[in-house]
């Protein structure tokens, strides 16, 4: 494998920098919950009707909207909460 493709991911996308690790984990984090919170949560309130799919993503982007900065502002906290519960070796 040449340099080039280890320095992309998907159809010749460049990878970001390493310093935009702390921004991304929570991007995709908060994307992957919010979809999985939000599509259980409308099939449980409305069950599968025509208009499911709109409904749930109205909600999952409310709730995404909500989630990714509460997660940059709670993942702080939460690293450091975990250090002092964790043992370090």
């Amino acid at each position: 494998m040449n340099a080039f493709n280890k320095s992309t991911i998907f159809f010749g996308i460049p990878k970001l920098p390493a310093r935009y690790g702390s921004l991304v984990m929570p991007l995709l984090l908060s994307i992957l919950m919010t979809c999985i919170v939000s599509l259980i949560s409308t099939f449980n309130g409305i069950g599968l009707t025509p208009d499911f799919a709109s409904k749930w993503l109205r909600a999952w982007g409310v709730s995404w909207l909500v989630a990714f900065p509460v997660l940059l502002l709670a993942l702080p906290v939460v690293r450091k909460a975990t250090a002092a519960l964790v043992h370090t070796y």
